[in-house]
């Protein structure tokens, strides 16, 4: 099993990245995918998920109407469009498969135990 997050970098406020996921040794279009980010010295926080059993999606308040999720369950990928990015965005970002236990709208605070594959993570910086 493995998660290939990749399309972090350095960004100047207001700019945009689009970070992707590369799944592979799992049926990834059995699961829901989210994003999750930890700033530094900052718990793990959801921002982000596509579920598997009905292509709804979620986002955390602060990220809604600047991240866009989608996936490609043919690619076995899962990308995160990231528009008008703020320093607060400052973080590194994981893919993460989500357990059945762990629906989309379970909000953004993040439990490892509900999750059943990690990527691991890609440097997001916003800064000028």
């Amino acid at each position: 099993v493995q998660l290939q997050a990749s399309g972090g970098g350095l960004v100047q406020p207001g700019g945009s990245l689009r970070l992707s996921c590369a799944a592979s040794g799992f049926a990834f279009s059995s699961y829901s995918m989210s994003w999750v980010r930890q700033a530094p010295g900052k718990e793990r926080e959801a921002v982000a998920c596509s579920s598997a059993s009905d292509s709804s999606v979620w986002y955390t308040g602060s990220v809604k109407g600047r991240f866009t999720i989608s996936r490609d369950n043919v690619k076995k990928e899962v990308y995160l469009q990231m528009n008008s990015l703020k320093p607060e965005d400052t973080a590194i970002y994981y893919c993460a498969a989500n357990l059945m236990r762990r629906r989309c709208d379970s909000g953004s605070s993040v439990r490892s135990y509900e999750y059943a594959y990690w990527g691991q993570g890609t440097q997001v910086t916003v800064s000028s």
